[in-house]
């Protein structure tokens, strides 16, 4: 069923444009309680942007218009609202984020009962829910907290006090978890060197997090930490640095986790869930291992459903979504980080030895802002480049090109046996989407 306003990840857009906006907002907030039936606790969190309450409120409005209760649990990781949800017993939850874009942007995602993630059908039910117009209603929000019981859920996960004399260098991205990770971090024990962690409602993801991790990994080298951690803006991600200040990627961290739970006779089903965009090499780990890999499409929900069809309990995405499915029903940036740690304490090794466990093959990745998303399979460059490069890789290699579900841009993956030929693999591929597409 196709989907006009949700994405990978919810329906994200720049702040007062044609999608993300107080008045659409509160149409969604009114479809979500009409597919409710009308009734039900729906919790709403969201990260440090600007736009954050104001789009809280207008979403609460079409909530408590349609006949649902809405709960404001304020500034959390969006893996406080998924427990929340579940622990709970709440019919939704809510959080008002655009992850790791920058403040300009926001979105709104939904989980459904037990934590978990909305599937695309309910999506588009969502979407033919929705009201032409509203008659908006005085909404006196209550709030309730998720933090507190967060990071006492979280920081059990560890013996008490088992990360004293630990030095960790922690970038919470000016988001959702500047008031939750440093507080676990701390209260096990560790000494934290805090980075990104002094948001003002416009510098979330600006020069730190996730997605730039080079101020962490200087800071790690500079102060001899012990290891670096950088989230995204609404915690759900992990990006780690090593000793040594040299960053680790999803990919890594999850062969990591997966092949110690393989040597511990853990990891559930021996099998690790991954999606089309990690590297080869995990798969060559995870069988070096004697696990298995399932592979799922792009999108942290999609992990999820694909650990529950194969009875899996670790999963993930090299951009740093890490499912534990027994501790958490969404990719938490904490979670991740702390299993990590447990690793690194229960081998005596620190990252830069227990990451080579993954030997990647060859990849490039580039993203194409594009005027228009044209579909793939119209385009004829496109189409004949990638025919022509899976025939020549054969099983030494692979392509992927597809576009991202939360921005204009086109996607492309290209890997192989050797970094000249995926040299040569992504310029050509770059070219074919330059002739097909108007690349901005």
């Amino acid at each position: 069923m196709n989907r006009k306003y949700f994405g990978t990840d919810g329906v994200r857009g720049p702040y007062g444009g044609p999608v993300i906006n107080e008045v659409f907002a509160e149409r969604l907030g009114f479809a979500a309680a009409a597919w409710l039936g009308r009734k039900g606790r729906v919790l709403i969190g969201r990260d440090t942007r600007a736009s954050g309450a104001s789009l809280e409120a207008a979403v609460a409005r079409g909530l408590q218009g349609g006949g649902a209760k809405a709960i404001s649990l304020g500034i959390v990781p969006t893996p406080a609202v998924a427990r929340a949800v579940q622990a709970g017993g709440a019919a939704l939850g809510v959080v008002v984020t655009a992850s790791h874009n920058p403040a300009t942007d926001n979105g709104i995602k939904f989980f459904g009962p037990g934590g978990v993630k909305l599937t695309d059908a309910e999506e588009a039910r969502l979407e033919q829910l929705l009201p032409d117009e509203l008659r908006s209603v005085t909404v006196n929000l209550a709030v309730n907290d998720a933090g507190a019981p967060y990071i006492e859920a979280t920081k059990n996960l560890l013996l008490a006090n088992s990360l004293a004399g630990w030095r960790i260098v922690l970038d919470t991205a000016n988001g959702a978890s500047c008031g939750t990770s440093p507080a676990v971090f701390r209260a096990l024990g560790a000494e934290v060197i805090g980075l990104g962690d002094a948001p003002d409602g416009q510098n979330i993801n600006a020069g730190v997090g996730s997605e730039h991790p080079q101020l962490m990994a200087a800071r790690v080298k500079a102060r001899g930490a012990r290891l670096g951690v950088a989230h995204d803006g609404d915690g759900d991600r992990c990006v780690l640095c090593d000793e040594r200040g040299e960053v680790l990627d999803g990919d890594e961290i999850l062969t990591l986790l997966a092949t110690h739970a393989l040597a511990q006779g853990t990891l559930a089903n021996r099998t690790l869930v991954v999606t089309v965009q990690s590297n080869l090499g995990v798969d060559a780990a995870v069988r070096a291992a004697g696990g298995q890999v399932h592979r799922t499409s792009v999108g942290d929900r999609y992990v999820m459903e694909g650990m529950r069809e194969k009875q899996a309990t670790l999963g993930g995405e090299s951009s740093g979504h890490i499912i534990f499915s027994k501790i958490s029903p969404t990719g938490d940036g904490l979670v991740a980080a702390l299993k990590v740690i447990e690793v690194m304490q229960a081998t005596g090794q620190p990252l830069s030895v227990l990451r080579r466990k993954l030997k990647k093959f060859p990849q490039l990745t580039a993203a194409l802002t594009v005027r228009e998303k044209l579909p793939i399979e119209t385009l004829p460059m496109v189409k004949a480049t990638i025919a022509a490069l899976e025939a020549e890789l054969g099983a030494e290699g692979r392509v992927l090109v597809r576009y991202s579900g939360t921005e204009p841009k086109l996607r492309l993956l290209i890997e192989g046996p050797s970094q000249v030929r995926v040299q040569v693999g992504m310029a050509r591929l770059t070219a074919a989407a330059r002739a097909d597409l108007t690349v901005i």
